[in-house]
């Protein structure tokens, strides 16, 4: 029988672009669920931040943040910026995505070899939440 686990995770985030390494914690709420096989759904509930899932490597880290710098740049004349000042945030959410749906099998997300999950915060540094759904069958089914 298909079940369905939700949890809300608080992340708190250093600086204005930033990713925080959520793996730990994803996988924590996966075990939590009981569910063995299925599916992991990771949400940010936010629109200036995101959902990446990539290496946990400090070189790698700061080109995603430049990248970002450069493709978004504060103050650039974006029209949301006469309301709120923060539209860069805004468009790389947008460009980047706020969620993922990661695979679990026996009770674990499954990821490569080098992969993390990270919440990549757009806007901070800030408290952010995270949804997490697990959804598929239990460990007794």
């Amino acid at each position: 029988m298909m079940e369905i686990y939700s949890e809300e995770i608080q992340v708190p985030t250093g600086s204005d672009i930033n990713p925080v390494n959520i793996t730990e914690k994803v996988q924590a709420v996966a075990k939590k669920s009981g569910i063995s096989d299925g599916a992991c759904f990771v949400y940010s509930m936010h629109t200036t931040a995101a959902v990446i899932v990539n290496e946990n490597e400090p070189g790698l880290l700061k080109d995603i943040v430049a990248k970002l710098t450069h493709d978004f740049p504060k103050n650039a004349g974006w029209e949301h910026d006469r309301h709120d000042n923060n539209a860069h945030s805004h468009l790389a959410a947008t460009y980047v995505g706020i969620s993922k749906i990661l695979p679990v099998e026996n009770g674990k997300i499954k990821l490569g070899a080098w992969q993390s999950v990270f919440l990549l915060e757009l806007d901070g540094p800030r408290n952010r939440s995270v949804f997490i759904q697990i959804m598929g069958v239990g460990e007794s089914d």
